[in-house]
């Protein structure tokens, strides 16, 4: 699902935006009454799942969490078809009821969407409790806005972000999913067509009892401090959050936001990095939506559909495809793999001289025979061989000379020392 810092890959559908922006009641079907193919849900063996991921490996790890939640994420394939997936492997202690995680996950699995990396599949054996997503190969909004490389998140795209994420929200709540945890700038994701997608994965409740939710938000809503509960409502002030983000492009406290804006200094959220790209009004309608959905009163903020109506009035370039807008190319070919050769290859790589003429013999090769000025490949790989084996002998019988000098050398030297030797006590008894 998602990606860790440019490394990874291909989404598995691409996006059916013809480069312009959907309603969110199309968003369900493919938009613009195209009629979208979406896979149906699986259960999938622990057994797909660790060929998918080759064995868990370590390499294969696209996110991870702390010690408290080591829910770890993982870049798959599966063999089946050679689809590219993100596999979100809980913590054992996460789902100790299995009926629970089954339940769950169908529920999520049964939602397709243009605007969510969507939930194709689930694994539950034993301990272990899977989650299999699409793969989206271009990171997620927290790398583009806030550790961005080559060029700053344009104004176009920031605001396409937040319409496509309150559209995802809207969806979700017309099929009763209003409850979204830990919604950051983690959980967008961006597709191959570099649409920002919204991950799947925090549909899932991650309780013990199902009743209570744990989140990691860095700006907790109001009401989870004093009840310990995500509600729709918490779900929209996480909204406003991102808006922020958005509008800054750095993290900043919703209550010094909010002060801000109350003293009419909006323009000191803005990115500076912006500046000269967006209109005054603008600006002044993205603070007016934020602060409406940082209201301590859970019940004075907007809901997901009033969102989607506010951010629809004031999209730019919609015309433009997202990939071209974020600067990322269209269509990225698949994580990168170890180099699959042929046997030929194989040969080729381990300089196998006679296996390489067995596979050529096999094909069907022939020498050029009537040529007589040239040698044919057989001869040629004979005549290696035997120089290969020549230097073989020259290199034994050099190392045979070189041992024999030595012990020449060795015997001519104790022969020196005799000899000394002999001339010294000769020469103390002529003294005496």
């Amino acid at each position: 699902m998602g990606a860790r810092c440019s490394k990874f890959s291909i989404c598995w559908f691409q996006s059916h935006l013809k480069a312009t922006v959907l309603e969110s009641s199309d968003l369900d079907n493919g938009g613009k009454g195209e009629k979208q193919t979406w896979p149906s849900f699986t259960e999938f063996s622990l057994e797909h799942m660790k060929a998918a991921t080759n064995g868990f490996s370590s390499d294969n790890i696209v996110s991870e969490h702390g010690e408290k939640a080591p829910n770890v994420v993982y870049k798959g394939k599966l063999l089946k078809n050679d689809l590219w997936v993100a596999v979100k492997r809980f913590n054992k202690f996460a789902w100790p009821d299995p009926r629970q995680f089954l339940e769950e996950a169908r529920a999520v699995g049964s939602l397709r969407s243009e605007r969510l990396a969507n939930l194709i599949g689930c694994c539950c054996e034993g301990e272990e409790r899977l989650l299999v997503a699409e793969f989206m190969p271009h990171e997620t909004l927290d790398k583009h806005l806030f550790h961005w490389e080559n060029q700053p998140m344009k104004w176009a795209m920031r605001l396409r972000v937040a319409l496509y994420l309150a559209q995802a929200l809207e969806y979700c709540s017309s099929k009763g999913r209003a409850l979204y945890h830990d919604l950051n700038a983690y959980r967008i994701l961006f597709d191959n067509d570099g649409n920002p997608r919204l991950s799947c994965f925090g549909l899932m409740k991650n309780s013990r009892d199902g009743k209570s939710y744990s989140t990691n938000l860095a700006f907790t809503p109001p009401e989870y401090l004093r009840t310990g509960r995500v509600t729709a409502e918490s779900v929209v002030y996480s909204f406003g959050t991102l808006l922020l983000d958005l509008m800054s492009g750095k993290h900043i406290p919703p209550s010094h936001a909010l002060d801000l804006i109350r003293g009419k200094n909006f323009l000191m959220l803005m990115d500076s990095a912006l500046e000269g790209h967006f209109s005054n009004d603008d600006g002044a309608e993205l603070v007016r939506l934020a602060s409406r959905c940082l209201q301590y009163e859970a019940r004075e903020r907007p809901n997901a559909k009033s969102l989607v109506v506010s951010l629809m009035s004031v999209q730019k370039e919609a015309e433009v495809p997202s990939y071209v807008l974020m600067g990322i190319p269209q269509g990225t070919t698949s994580p990168k793999q170890p180099l699959s050769l042929t046997p030929f290859g194989e040969a080729c790589l381990r300089f196998d001289l006679t296996a390489i003429h067995e596979i050529l013999e096999e094909k069907g090769y022939q020498d050029d025979k009537g040529i007589a000025n040239e040698l044919s490949f057989q001869m040629w790989t004979s005549q290696m061989q035997d120089t290969l084996n020549s230097k073989k002998h020259g290199d034994t019988a050099f190392e045979l000379r070189i041992s024999q000098v030595q012990s020449i050398t060795t015997h001519s030297s104790l022969m020196a020392e005799l000899w000394c030797h002999q001339q010294s006590m000769q020469d103390a008894a002529c003294r005496t």
